[in-house]
């Protein structure tokens, strides 16, 4: 009998979304299609659709820690991932965990607010995620609003991309990619910036579509081609390749747009 496939594993920790563009729902078909295995920590259950979020269930801290170490009991995680994370115990809870696997590279989306506009992230789980999760990151993917309010300053052009990128590497020490999805150029353009090596990346603009989970999904990617052993900027760079590959794929569901 021929040996079977082996497959490695990645880790998301993110919420669930009811729609089935964002959140989990994107991170595991993302891990899936590039070959990788995707387990998940349940961090909220939220009842929400491509156009608004109208309820939110935060997963109490210790069953979120109790998914942590069923998963590491058992998987052999190559890489991790985190989303939605909502809540300051949510954030306590991953941290702890994390802390004692610090060589597994670690991708946090700094999720925020949702693209419908309704408040991801409470204040002090932002103070958490500052002062606790980030410094144990591989690389953080802010969009601009949240490169914002990571580097304290600004973000609205390409110069001011550089310029916070460089600001919050010197503050977390994590390599850090600014996506500037929401700049008014035509093109789509994100910087990658470690301390040691920048370089933007670029591809067509998406045409009057705007399906959601396009962050949940870029950073998935990343973390797929991570777990399958890819150096940082090059796993950035196929994950933007994905990007492309993904937005000119784009199916409907009623009157909705999601990527394919």
């Amino acid at each position: 009998m021929a040996a079977r496939p082996v497959q490695p594993a990645a880790l998301t920790i993110a919420g669930s979304d009811s729609g089935g563009g964002a959140g989990l729902q994107a991170d595991l078909r993302t891990l899936a299609k590039l070959g990788v295995h995707g387990a998940s920590v349940v961090t909220c259950v939220t009842a929400q659709n491509p156009g608004a979020v109208s309820a939110i269930h935060p997963t109490p801290a210790k069953v979120v820690a109790a998914q942590l170490d069923s998963v590491f009991g058992s998987l052999p995680i190559r890489a991790v991932k985190t989303g939605m994370l909502y809540s300051r115990p949510i954030v306590d809870a991953v941290a702890d965990r994390l802390a004692k696997r610090s060589r597994l590279p670690l991708v946090v989306d700094p999720v925020m607010i949702s693209s419908s506009g309704t408040p991801l992230l409470k204040p002090n789980a932002a103070t958490a995620l500052a002062k606790r999760l980030l410094p144990l990151a591989r690389l953080v993917t802010p969009n601009l609003d949240e490169a914002a309010a990571l580097a304290k300053r600004p973000v609205r052009e390409p110069e001011e991309m550089r310029e916070a990128a460089r600001a919050i590497h010197e503050r977390f020490g994590c390599a850090v990619l600014v996506k500037g999805g929401h700049l008014k150029t035509t093109e789509a353009i994100d910087l990658f910036y470690d301390g040691r090596e920048e370089f933007l990346l670029s591809s067509p603009r998406a045409k009057r579509v705007s399906p959601p989970g396009t962050g949940c999904t870029y950073s998935a990617a990343i973390t797929a081609f991570l777990a399958k052993g890819e150096p940082l900027p090059k796993a950035v760079e196929r994950a933007k390749r994905h990007m492309a590959e993904a937005f000119s794929a784009v199916y409907r569901v009623g009157k909705h747009h999601f990527l394919g």
